[in-house]
């Protein structure tokens, strides 16, 4: 695989979100992110900046993307750190100190390539890189529907750990949660 995988930068905040938007154009992204393109679009230039300064931080969270021999991002993934007193951004409260791995995408063009595959391995190493307190697990939520991230998401490690909670706006439809221990 010829392409880098690295933090975001707090500067590059527009390509933040000419990736997050293209994300959101996805076949699946109805299934796999709580956000519409719609909804996303109308957020001010501000919301982006902010939202990739505070991931170039890498306190409590971390943005990372795969970036193509010829410069252009072909994937992402953002993990939050839960702590037991904090907030509570999906799903249960954490019990231990956890990252929680979100908005994970991957262009169709260098999907099974093995950039998924590097870009979990950087939001994983960065969790058990934490130390104060140090991170137990590493937890995500996937749409029962979407058999294709289950299945991926399987083969790397994560096992369902029997939890779910209801997909917010779906009253029937569920996300489950998998995880990697440390």
């Amino acid at each position: 695989m010829d392409h880098v995988i690295r933090p975001v930068l707090a500067e590059e905040w527009d390509r933040a979100k000419e990736i997050r938007l293209a994300a959101l154009q996805d076949p699946v992204a109805h299934l796999a992110f709580l956000e519409s393109y719609e909804h996303a679009l109308q957020r001010p230039d501000s919301f982006w900046q902010d939202r990739a300064a505070h991931a170039a931080e890498g306190v409590g969270s971390r943005q990372f993307i795969a970036e193509a021999p010829d410069g252009r991002w072909v994937g992402t993934i953002t993990a939050l750190v839960e702590r037991p007193a904090g907030e509570v951004r999906f799903g249960e409260a954490a019990e231990s100190d956890q990252t929680h791995l979100v908005a994970v995408f991957v262009r169709p063009e260098v999907r099974g390539t093995g950039v998924a595959e590097a870009l979990f391995r950087a939001a994983i190493d960065w969790s058990w890189e934490l130390s104060e307190p140090p991170v137990k697990r590493v937890r995500l939520y996937v749409h029962e529907g979407n058999a294709r991230a289950a299945a991926f998401y399987r083969r790397i490690g994560f096992v369902p750990t029997g939890d779910t909670v209801p997909v917010p706006g779906e009253e029937t439809a569920r996300e489950v949660e998998y995880e990697v221990l440390r």
